[in-house]
């Protein structure tokens, strides 16, 4: 059987092969396997693009229909009032443009065993989100008198999170080296200097004490524990990959987040060619449409073809165009064509825009091949 699935190496691409080796029947016979291989070639053939199709306008079609029925909707997590999944067509439009600033950046974060099936996955979760001071206290007391400042601590939170008051002390004082502080109980006391011995002094320090960094990752705002399947994950607003990746009980090879460019910066160009194909892929399923994958792998293609992500606007892949009328035919026509003038720049007219422009043969399908013929001269 292997040698008969070797020969067919060069004549099928390796996923279709693997593909029949896992639908197969256990007892299939040489010769009905070599049939199955003979059609499954022809079909393959057949499937392939015609030199000089035009794939472009193709996937735009096949793109385009559908977006149209998409709806404006936004996914709300049930149980999280601030967690929102940004879904449909402005979803697409986020990522096809290119985006650098998005509107639900989110991750989601898969676990090693144990984790994964369920084992301490609040406390895990709760290590992961940014907490800031505020979160774990119940109270401020402000001592005008005595320029004084208490925080009172909330130990329950503090226990679910799993900080300790010396964690706490330091990062205040990392913050805030000018200020005097103690311990006391269940309590935190700042004291300000004898310069700073001022009624708004006192209310502008206890505004920014709040916003202190204690544990977690950065960014990550809110965390959702939920179960996918069998396995357990953690689903997150907000994105830090670059952190996330680092911690012990995270599965490195599936942790994804859906910024593009957070993507790219961490994981390199191929990895966000793939998220581009898988974000708008994982859009079109939610909003019950078809659309074939190897449209979409054009499209990220071409976003990524420069070795950065470009989006499919006149700042990204129709700036990069050679052609000034395929250029000028997009968007502000009169400033490519000004531009053009004043440097002299001159159009090939090899592509599909430019031609269609001028109303001549477009290079595509039999306008492609140049004919040449000698003619008989009386």
């Amino acid at each position: 059987m292997n040698k008969l699935f070797k020969k067919y190496e060069e004549k099928l691409p390796l996923k279709v092969i693997n593909d029949i080796k896992e639908n197969m029947p256990k007892n299939i016979s040489e010769a009905k396997l070599k049939r199955i291989l003979e059609k499954t070639v022809i079909e393959y053939n057949k499937m392939l693009v015609e030199p000089g199709e035009s794939v472009g306008i193709i996937s735009a079609e096949s793109i385009g229909e559908p977006g149209t029925q998409m709806t404006l909707n936004t996914f709300h997590f049930a149980g999280v009032a601030e967690m929102n999944v940004t879904m449909g067509l402005p979803r697409i439009i986020e990522i096809l443009d290119g985006r650098k600033t998005i509107k639900t950046p989110m991750m989601e974060i898969y676990l090693t065993k144990p984790y994964n099936q369920g084992k301490n996955i609040k406390r895990i979760a709760l290590s992961i989100k940014e907490t800031k001071l505020n979160e774990i206290v119940s109270e401020f007391v402000i001592n005008i008198a005595e320029s004084k400042i208490e925080i009172i601590f909330d130990e329950v939170k503090m226990k679910n999170i799993g900080i300790e008051y010396p964690v706490i002390q330091k990062n205040i004082k990392t913050s805030f080296k000018e200020l005097a502080l103690s311990k006391k109980g269940n309590a935190i006391i700042l004291k300000l200097n004898e310069k700073e011995k001022e009624i708004n002094q006192l209310f502008k320090i206890k505004e920014k004490i709040k916003d202190i960094y204690i544990q977690g990752v950065k960014s990550v705002t809110h965390i959702l524990p939920i179960k996918k399947g069998s396995e357990f994950l953690i689903v997150t607003a907000g994105t830090n990959l670059k952190k996330v990746l680092e911690l012990d009980f995270v599965d490195k090879t599936r942790t994804i987040s859906n910024n593009l460019f957070e993507i790219t910066n961490v994981l390199g160009i191929e990895a966000a060619r793939q998220a581009i194909i898988n974000e708008v892929f994982k859009v079109i399923q939610n909003q019950g449409l078809n659309v074939d994958i190897r449209h979409l792998m054009l499209v990220a293609d071409t976003m990524c073809a420069t070795g950065s992500i470009k989006g499919v606007t006149r700042y990204g892949v129709v700036k990069e165009k050679s052609s000034v009328l395929a250029k000028a035919s997009f968007e502000t026509p009169l400033k490519h064509i000004f531009n053009a003038s004043l440097v002299g720049e001159v159009d090939h007219l090899n592509s599909v825009v430019e031609n269609v422009m001028l109303n001549q043969p477009v290079p595509v399908g039999t306008g492609l091949p140049g004919l040449i013929t000698k003619v008989k001269r009386d």
